[in-house]
């Protein structure tokens, strides 16, 4: 990870914003049908406000914040890589703001490829993209690069991101602000999210601050934060999610939770309340001791959970408060077909490791996998070159 010297960052950020004042070239293309694109090996930078294209199996560098304004799109064709640059001391992430859309779409022979030349966990900032979709804080500013998000329209529409794979992300910007993989902010149900993976990053793999926006086919690997986590009402869809924390042993590190979420952390009971609904889960964690979770609901967040494999982990299943636990004792909430290597784990005692037995639920001690490639094995989604 870099390390955040803060005089040095004042002065690249005084840069940045010179660049983003006196640089034309960040305004590549207008989209139109002559339009034959961004040239390979163009460095990205800046504010974009007019359409762009990267075109098909080119590659791209990418040196500070890249702003997708209102209005325009940045459309990323198949087989594209774009790579942070390690050694110019800016700090790199791309962020689209509510108006602005990010039409990413690769294949699973050609995914799109987000990477760093430093080929390390925390080497850059990873895509935040800002919707106006509702959270239950009202309008936000996102954590990374201070743009607003939040409003009323759930079936907003912030493009499409399809075979996209995020390496290396995670930048500690200060000990309270750490760029995720892909972090979505209110982001609404009109936009596309498919088949991406995040890898090794250093904070959380994909992160949800309110909105409604719906995933399928997702892989988390190695990521030292959380894997999956939500806040501040997100009530989406979420179908075949796959985390894998390597072994701590090969790996380096302990990784945190696979699930951590709440629905907001100052107001258990804000509206909208945190609710989505997951199918289809197989989550395999790499910490052992009891302060280390798998699916740790919290907060009063509500869930539904079908169809989910959880283990290594201390404890494959927390409850953290009173409002998580009486959703799911008043059937609002469901964990359902869920197999887990340890008992649930109550904190307020409210819905219990018997009641979740109850449910149709089962623990097996035994539960494991040996390596990735053994979950790959059980999902056919999984083929192709997107997966790393």
């Amino acid at each position: 990870m870099k390390s955040l010297n803060w005089k040095l960052y004042s002065l690249a950020l005084i840069a940045g914003m010179f660049l983003i004042t006196s640089c034309s070239d960040t305004n590549h293309g207008d989209g139109g049908d002559n339009d034959n694109g961004v040239e390979e090996g163009t460095t990205l930078k800046g504010i974009l406000t007019s359409n762009m294209i990267l075109k098909a199996g080119n590659s791209y560098k990418l040196s500070g914040e890249f702003i997708v304004e209102n209005g325009a799109t940045l459309q990323i064709e198949e087989g594209v890589t774009i790579a942070a640059i390690s050694d110019d001391d800016i700090v790199d992430y791309i962020l689209v703001k509510q108006g602005g859309k990010i039409n990413a779409v690769g294949t699973a022979i050609k995914p799109i490829v987000m990477t760093s030349d430093l080929k390390e966990p925390g080497a850059w900032g990873g895509i935040h993209i800002c919707g106006k979709a509702q959270t239950n804080v009202g309008l936000g500013v996102s954590e990374i690069g201070d743009a607003a998000y939040g409003g009323n329209d759930d079936t907003d529409n912030s493009g499409i991101l399809r075979y996209v794979r995020v390496e290396y992300s995670g930048y500690a910007f200060n000990p309270e602000k750490e760029a995720n993989g892909i972090t979505f902010y209110g982001v609404g149900s009109g936009t596309t999210v498919d088949h991406c993976e995040v890898y090794k990053g250093s904070d959380d793999g994909f992160e949800f601050f309110g909105g409604t926006v719906n995933i399928s086919n997702m892989i988390v690997v190695s990521c030292s934060d959380d894997s999956y986590d939500w806040t501040e009402g997100w009530r989406g869809t979420g179908t075949n999610l796959v985390a894998y924390q390597e072994p701590q042993a090969t790996l380096g590190y302990d990784c945190d939770c696979l699930i951590e979420a709440d629905n907001y952390e100052n107001d258990f009971t804000a509206t909208p309340i945190a609710h989505p609904t997951l199918k289809n889960l197989i989550l395999v964690g790499n910490g052992s001791t009891e302060n280390k979770r798998g699916v740790r609901l919290r907060r009063g967040t509500q869930v539904s959970i079908d169809n989910a494999k959880v283990c290594g982990k201390g404890n494959a299943v927390t409850l953290e408060s009173e409002e998580t636990e009486n959703a799911l004792l008043a059937g609002i909430s469901k964990l359902s077909n869920m197999t887990v290597d340890s008992a649930l784990k109550s904190e307020k005692g409210i819905y219990t490791n018997p009641a979740f037995i109850a449910a149709g639920n089962t623990i097996d001690a035994n539960l494991t996998y040996g390596s990735f490639e053994a979950i790959k094995a059980e999902c056919d989604w999984m083929s192709g070159n997107w997966v790393k």
